[in-house]
């Protein structure tokens, strides 16, 4: 099983400006002190409770995590 962070630099590629998905893989990949191996929700939810880098991250989390459960 990869890692959460690994599952969403997928979303790095894509062409849409703005979709939050992208929104967030790219914050992820910046931000030098994400949890970058966890493939544990609480870990990474609470990290973005206390590190939010836009509104909606949380709920984009909740999304994309739902989709990385069921692809893992």
């Amino acid at each position: 099983m990869k890692s959460f962070y690994h599952y969403m630099m997928a979303y790095r590629g894509i062409q849409t400006k703005g979709d939050p998905k992208k929104k967030l893989a790219e914050w992820m990949f910046n931000e030098h002190d994400f949890p970058k191996q966890s493939k544990e929700y609480m870990e990474i939810s609470q990290y973005l409770e206390f590190h939010t880098p836009f509104p909606e991250a949380l709920t984009t989390f909740d999304i994309v995590w739902e989709e990385y459960a069921q692809d893992n």
